[in-house]
């Protein structure tokens, strides 16, 4: 385990959908707030030189993507794309007067989708690369997650709040569908792809990770622990995961057996009141908070979901021989890097 910043400030890799590694393995980018506002930065490795990526207005803080030489990001109601090779920055798409949440390209880097919320209107946004096609595809209650099939990319997959929680529609908006109808009971949270396997990872906090089948819908339990954030590695044989209730630490989790294996002990403070909890939180849980109604990824001052740079967010390294993750065990959350077992 190794501290990467040293900043008196919110230092963070991005979330735990993708990895903060560019795809060479030369340099992790990260968010951090050493200049007043969430900015990106980037950091050699394994030399630790320190470069600013962008500047100006505020980026969402848990946006960036990696893909290539690019990495994509969302500043307020704008998509962006920053060339690593030039340090060009370019705007692909905007919605005037919307809040998008993180942005996630298909594994080709052809489009991307991001959660979105307009006006009273909320969904997602998706399109080209190239700034074609973009559409608003609404949804009657708030989206996060939205992410792209490995194998079937007309396909998207995302997160309505609260339950039921897992949809998927088609980028040119229709197909629509709920794939699993559960109760605000059942705490469904941080699905994604079981690597290009095409079949879907999801916890049920704070007892269970599961797998569901793309086609049949059918649901196997793949281990009993609680397993909190998770991503699986390309094939979908092992599943990163951090943990909360008790924090135990990051663990390495084969998805054939369930069996796991330690990475380490971050010792985040892994703040938010709802996660003691085994439900989702509705109006009264964030009116408690103080918070407002709102998503826990649009706020890095949330007491009901976080903050979130108090979680680890653990992700591969492209080579998946180390991880990244946050921690605000010295008071100030960090990057820090892991070898895996």
């Amino acid at each position: 385990m190794r501290q990467l910043t040293d900043h008196p400030s919110i230092n963070h890799p991005g979330y735990f959908l993708e990895s903060s590694f560019t795809p060479d393995g030369a340099a992790i980018i990260f968010t951090s707030y050493r200049t007043g506002t969430p900015q990106l930065f980037r950091l050699s490795y394994p030399e630790l030189e320190l470069s600013q990526l962008t500047s100006g207005g505020a980026i969402h803080p848990y946006s960036a993507a990696i893909r290539d030489s690019r990495v994509f990001f969302v500043r307020g109601g704008t998509v962006c794309e920053l060339r690593l090779d030039t340090g060009g920055e370019r705007i692909i798409a905007d919605f005037p007067g919307a809040q998008l949440g993180e942005v996630c390209p298909d594994w080709a880097g052809d489009w991307l989708v991001a959660a979105a919320k307009q006006g009273s209107t909320r969904g997602l946004v998706c399109g080209r690369v190239d700034g074609t096609g973009w559409h608003f595809i609404a949804f009657p209650r708030t989206v996060i997650h939205p992410q792209f099939h490995p194998l079937e990319p007309e396909w998207i997959e995302f997160s309505g709040d609260p339950a039921p929680r897992m949809y998927r529609v088609r980028r040119d908006g229709t197909g629509m569908e709920c794939l699993y109808q559960h109760e605000n009971d059942e705490f469904v949270v941080h699905e994604t792809f079981l690597g290009n396997t095409g079949g879907l990872v999801f916890t049920v906090w704070p007892r269970l990770i599961c797998r569901m089948d793309w086609t049949t819908r059918q649901i196997t339990t793949i281990a009993n622990f609680n397993a909190w954030h998770i991503t699986p590695n390309r094939a979908g044989t092992k599943i990163l995961c951090d943990t909360n209730h008790p924090d135990t630490g990051i663990w390495l989790v084969d998805a054939a057996t369930g069996t796991r294996d330690l990475v380490c002990e971050p010792q985040a403070t892994c703040q938010g009141t709802q996660w003691k909890k085994s439900t989702y939180a509705l109006a009264a849980d964030f009116a408690a908070a103080q918070t407002g109604n709102l998503s826990w990824m649009e706020t890095p001052v949330d007491t009901v979901y976080g903050p979130q740079w108090t979680h680890p967010h653990p992700a591969f390294s492209h080579d998946e021989k180390h991880i990244t993750f946050t921690s605000d065990r010295t008071g100030h959350a960090q990057v820090y890097l892991a070898e895996l077992p």
